[in-house]
């Protein structure tokens, strides 16, 4: 039976991203790709073009996971609770075994984002996850602590160093040091428009992360 197009284009991001990891995204040839997956270059060419529609299609599914924690968190009364739990469901989509070779990737290939549009669009929404954290209080300090905590759990990935770390070790160190961060933002003044709103979402949240 011959593989899914979808199975091999998974395969394909697999492979390169296992490279670039490796070796660095500039190093990496679509050559080397086609050579590790055992197939033509002309083969790997049908599903992709360039090394940028490979990191394109990474940051297109990141950007769909993102979309859908920011159109959730925006259905939540803001406030602490609501804060705590966004940070934790973007953690853990962050440290699952795919996502977690992905953001590695990310953060060894900082410049060669920067230039490419895709890279462009994670960072403004990195920023959008940021202002849904901050809700409630307009200062901007808390905007940036906001920040600074997407960044506390980004930056767990190199700035932790210890080489026998689990990643469930990682990640409650990338955590208790976000959360700090987000306990200096201010709780919203009663009577703050979205501030009771629960439509059912803060049962589910309690649910989902006993």
């Amino acid at each position: 039976m011959r593989e899914s197009t979808s199975g091999t284009r998974e395969r394909i991001q697999a492979v390169a991203l296992e490279l670039f990891t490796e070796q660095g995204y500039e190093k990496t040839s679509l050559r080397e790709i086609a050579e590790r997956l055992g197939v033509t270059k002309a083969a790997l060419y049908y599903h992709f073009r360039s090394k940028d529609e490979i990191v394109t299609s990474f940051v297109e599914d990141r950007l769909h996971r993102m979309d859908e924690l920011i159109a959730w968190a925006e259905q939540q009364p803001a406030g602490g609770t609501t804060r705590r739990a966004l940070l934790a469901r973007y953690t853990d989509d962050l440290f699952t075994n795919e996502q977690s070779s992905v953001m590695r990737f990310f953060e060894q290939n900082q410049t060669v984002l920067k230039s490419l549009a895709a890279g462009q669009q994670m960072r403004e929404r990195i920023l959008r996850v940021a202002d849904a954290l901050a809700r409630g209080d307009d200062n901007p300090a808390s905007h940036l602590r906001a920040t600074l905590s997407l960044f506390a759990v980004h930056s767990s990935w190199f700035a932790v160093r210890a080489p026998d770390l689990t990643d469930d070790e990682r990640r409650r160190i990338a955590l208790e040091v976000a959360n700090e961060l987000l306990s200096k933002i201010a709780e919203p003044e009663a009577g703050d428009p979205g501030a009771g709103r629960t439509d059912g979402g803060m049962a589910n949240t309690a649910a989902a992360h006993r």
